[in-house]
């Protein structure tokens, strides 16, 4: 029996192979294809596909189904990835479903002389656990790309929705943007319908392609159908085609776009014959949480966490900063994976020309980048008013709890990897 769930799961390959859906139709195969009687709503992109999935999640929600959730990377517990109406599988459960899946894992390793990875396992998990609760609806992200992606093992959709296209995990999904479109691509499916926002003409042909060639009806969300957009400290508006002034609980114009995208795939929903009222929809973008994306996790001094990890992310932080904070101190603590292109990351962040930056090596000199390391590259780009401070982890929050001037605004970002942590130091520094 296994006694502790997480220290099990941390003993599975957690990185990525040679791309194959191999171990996935196996999987399939041995529980009789059980996905196809289920109702699949499948989200890929750059950046995006975590706000979506808890858009329209929260959204059905409030229109009353039951609906499975699955997304990664989990922020503090494993269980996190897998949730009914926003309720983590609970340890037993998944516990059950593990020791279920050990034989079949084992007799698939002995066959293939390959390993299952962590992702498979756990995408096996959450299907067959949302399929024996019969859910309504299964809300699922891709975890990387789309094509060889473990989710991708689904066959037909009601929805396949992209969002926006950057560059990230190059190594894996090709250099330019129209080849990393071409993978997320792999999620359209035959007489199926997709949501799209806008992207670049080159990268839209890719969609508009594939939806052609696989008789799949594409709905593409324009930007200048989004109109009268507003802010304040609490929610952002916008009107989009008949839909007036709604309001979503999510910083950042990006987040306005999702919505949007949201909003387009209920239309589809509503199309396919399921009833999703409007005031569900303005329900579920209202009282929707995203964590770790401009999530403030300490007002006193004001600490705000946000995991962008790629160019196009931290575009979309540095906009939504100069909207909110333009006239605040600014502080970044930042951490970045190795893999990541964070020379390019720090270049974007220190376009600032007032600010202190507290440089750290996450949570694993193994995979972040060192603080030492990030140094000797913050130096090609540091401007006159800037401080550049090389801090672990720890001694950086705890500079800012204890140190920060009182109109500054610390921004943690480059990773969400160490949410936890950073989460669990705060909380043991504020104790009384």
């Amino acid at each position: 029996m296994i006694e502790n769930v997480e220290e099990y799961l941390n003993t599975y390959f957690k990185g990525t192979k040679k791309p194959s859906l191999d171990a996935m139709q196996y999987f399939m195969k041995e529980y009789h294809y059980f996905e196809k009687n289920m109702k699949f709503i499948h989200i890929a992109g750059t950046n995006g596909k975590g706000s979506c999935t808890e858009m329209i999640t929260n959204i059905l929600v409030k229109e009353g189904y039951k609906v499975g959730k699955f997304l990664s990377p989990h922020l503090i517990e494993f269980k996190e990835r897998i949730s009914i109406n926003n309720c983590n599988i609970s340890e037993e459960a998944l516990r059950n479903l593990i020791e279920e899946l050990e034989p079949k894992i084992e007799s698939y390793q002995a066959t293939n002389n390959v390993k299952v990875t962590l992702f498979e396992l756990e995408t096996i998990a959450a299907l067959l656990y949302f399929y024996r609760n019969k859910v309504d609806f299964v809300v699922l992200e891709t975890g990387l790309g789309g094509s060889f992606d473990c989710t991708n093992v689904i066959t037909k959709p009601l929805i396949s929705i992209i969002t926006s296209i950057g560059n990230d995990h190059v190594q894996l999904l090709g250099n330019t943007l129209e080849e990393i479109a071409m993978q997320k691509a792999g999620i359209i499916k035959e007489n199926s319908n997709t949501v799209i926002f806008e992207n670049s003409p080159e990268v839209n042909k890719v969609f508009i392609k594939t939806c052609k060639e696989k008789n799949n009806t594409l709905s593409i969300v324009r930007n200048k159908e989004i109109k009268k957009v507003e802010y304040d400290e609490n929610y952002q508006y916008f009107d989009y085609k008949n839909l007036k002034r709604i309001a979503v609980n999510l910083k950042g114009v990006c987040q306005i776009h999702n919505s949007a995208v949201c909003i387009e795939s209920m239309d589809v929903l509503n199309k396919l014959g399921y009833k999703v009222k409007e005031q569900s929809i303005r329900e579920g973008l209202s009282t929707v949480v995203h964590r770790g994306r401009m999530e403030e996790i300490h007002k006193s001094p004001l600490i705000i966490y946000d995991g962008g990890h790629n160019e196009q992310a931290i575009r979309n932080l540095k906009m939504t900063i100069d909207r909110y904070y333009k006239n605040r101190n600014r502080i970044y603590v930042v951490s970045i994976l190795r893999r990541k292109d964070y020379s390019k990351i720090l270049e974007l962040l220190m376009e600032e020309e007032q600010a202190t930056f507290l440089l750290t090596t996450g949570n694993s000199k193994e995979r972040y980048v060192t603080g030492e390391e990030l140094y000797e590259v913050a130096k090609k780009y540091k401007k006159e008013g800037q401080k550049i401070e090389v801090r672990t982890l720890e001694n950086a929050i705890e500079q800012v709890l204890e140190n920060a001037p009182q109109d500054a605004v610390t921004f943690v970002v480059g990773s969400l990897y160490i949410y936890g942590d950073v989460v669990k130091l705060i909380k043991n520094s504020t104790k009384d």
